[in-house]
């Protein structure tokens, strides 16, 4: 079996409490053991096993960053000099804030990645000033999100 596979180490009880916690992530932990018919402490000691299984990774709150003033997303394919880089250039773009999401991709691009900026002289401030000093990277080909329309988790009922 695959050691990163854990699906055979839960059942349909922390399947339901997946989900109840994927579409309600304030659920308290008593209410979602009377939608389940366990106990909270049970809830409880079923999230901490799924904690230390890897399953569950923490909590987020999301916000909306066009609330705020982030009217900006765009996603950058990233070249490399060389794809051995990836580490090091990884770990330069983490220390961007504007940069929200690395892959590490197969394709013509060796990096995909999710920035987010306040308006588009922002945008060319990030990748001109921060992406483009971070050691390793060779050129970056950029797409200006116009609209996100999906956005969710893992469909769990399917398991």
């Amino acid at each position: 079996m695959d050691k990163n596979l854990e699906i055979d180490k839960i059942d349909k009880t922390d399947l339901k409490i997946l989900s109840l916690l994927v579409e309600e992530a304030y659920l308290p932990y008593t209410e979602i053991g009377k939608r389940v018919n366990v106990s909270g402490g049970t809830v409880h000691v079923r999230m901490k096993k799924m904690e230390e299984m890897g399953i569950v990774k923490g909590a987020q709150l999301l916000i909306e960053p066009a609330k705020l003033g982030w009217d900006i997303s765009a996603f950058l394919g990233i070249y490399l000099d060389k794809s051995s880089l990836y580490d090091e250039v990884a770990a330069g773009l983490a220390e961007i804030p504007e940069v929200v999401n690395i892959h590490y991709t197969t394709g013509i691009y060796s990096i995909f990645a999710k920035i987010v900026c306040r308006d588009t002289g922002h945008l060319r401030e990030v990748l001109h000033d921060k992406i483009q000093k971070v050691a390793g990277i060779q050129r970056t080909e950029t797409f200006i999100s116009l609209e996100e329309r999906i956005s969710r988790p893992v469909p769990l009922a399917e398991f």
